[in-house]
């Protein structure tokens, strides 16, 4: 159990011998493994990759304050938390600032307990709020350096608070090393912190024996698998789904989608639809990593129809699979599915334009694509990710 007597750090440096642990601070760990949690399933093979290196200690949010061992080399400090991410918490309303407030508090005592519980080499901060703050203040206290990894939602949606903007400059600063997991966003961060952030992919570890050859003709299967939310453009891919004509479905063995989220009934509704009229589209909920892997496989295709977007976990699950992946032009896609060859960009981010996209994908063949996927790939390499992360060098490099 995580206790209070340990907050207060003492002032004197921490050795960092071989056995000096790797400490990860972060609002994203999972807990019910049901796929609904892909940020978290990335930090988890995070974890897993760097105790093959180094004792990890992971700082995360869960049910109750409890210590979890995941093997000899990882331990899981857990702190409470509600179900609620601390993003939804509005602190104009009492009873969520009482609940922020609790979290804050939480969160900081657990990374105390964490860096406390032996050597520690560094503390990685996943992502800049609130895991970059209590990341600082151990780090401070316990004299030992801390690097911090932003997500679009730490620069994108805090950075636009004057407040929260300050603080996530003065927590970037302060690190040994910043970096980001998009090219735009690592552009955009160093602007608020006033030094060099580098980008850094997030990838997961995914059993690449699963890839399969791709077919060279039609019919084709499609696969869609992400959240159920305007951002993600599932709308607009059910939109483009009902443009296609019938000789367009000849050449579609199937079409998947798989996820959850706020729009569910319009996706179900929708989905039905297009079953009513004939079209081999099929409906499934979120998924776990592993089935998630050989739904990939099974794929020829893989749409990825966002309105909004950095690189998303899936991109870098497909190029590891040998799936191509059909995009619309947005964030760090519009510049990578061409520098990769990874896949066909559509023209544009709208339901006639994806509608397009798929009828031109049913005339090319996805094993055309498997040497650039397989180079592509080693860019989300997680073992060389981990040795970036952690590397000695790494903040001088950066600077």
């Amino acid at each position: 159990m995580l206790s209070e007597r340990n907050t207060k750090m003492p002032e004197e440096s921490t050795p960092k011998g071989p056995e000096s642990a790797i400490v990860l601070v972060t609002s994203s760990f999972p807990m019910s493994g049901d796929g609904s949690e892909a940020a978290g399933s990335f930090v988890l093979d995070l974890a897993n990759e760097i105790a093959l290196q180094y004792p990890c200690r992971v700082v995360a949010p869960g049910p109750a304050t409890t210590l979890e061992e995941l093997g000899t080399n990882l331990k899981v400090f857990r702190f409470k938390a509600p179900d609620r991410p601390l993003s939804t918490l509005k602190p104009w309303v009492p009873r969520d600032l009482t609940q922020i407030f609790k979290v804050l508090r939480a969160g900081q005592a657990a990374t105390f307990e964490a860096v406390n519980a032996g050597s520690t080499k560094m503390i990685v901060a996943l992502w800049a709020l609130p895991s970059g703050h209590w990341a600082r203040q151990a780090a401070k206290a316990r004299k030992i350096p801390y690097r911090v990894w932003t997500l679009g939602s730490d620069i994108w949606s805090l950075g636009r608070i004057p407040i929260l903007r300050r603080h996530i400059a003065k927590i970037l600063r302060d690190a040994d090393a910043n970096y980001a997991d998009g090219i735009q966003l690592a552009a955009e961060t160093s602007q608020i912190s006033g030094r060099f952030t580098s980008f850094l992919p997030s990838s997961r570890a995914i059993d690449a024996s699963k890839a399969r050859i791709s077919r060279n003709e039609p019919p084709y299967r499609f696969l869609y698998l992400g959240r159920w939310h305007r951002n993600k453009g599932i709308d607009l891919l059910l939109d483009a789904l009902q443009q296609l004509s019938d000789s367009d479905w000849t050449r579609i063995e199937s079409f998947s989608i798989f996820g959850g989220g706020p729009l569910e009934q319009r996706v179900r509704n929708q989905a039905s639809h297009l079953q009513q009229s004939g079209c081999p589209v099929f409906l499934g909920g979120y998924i776990g990593k592993t089935e998630s892997e050989g739904r990939i496989s099974e794929a020829d295709w893989l749409v990825i129809p966002s309105r909004i977007e950095s690189i998303p976990l899936i991109y870098s699950d497909a190029l590891k699979l040998s799936v191509p992946v059909l995009a619309t032009p947005v964030g760090d896609l519009r510049f990578l599915v061409q520098e990769d060859h990874s896949g066909e960009l559509a023209d544009e981010t709208t339901a006639e334009a994806i509608t397009a996209l798929i009828i031109d994908a049913l005339s090319r063949s996805p094993g055309l694509y498997r040497d650039s996927l397989a180079k592509a790939a080693k860019r989300f390499d997680l073992a060389r990710i981990v040795k970036r992360l952690t590397s000695n060098e790494e903040a001088g490099d950066e600077n």
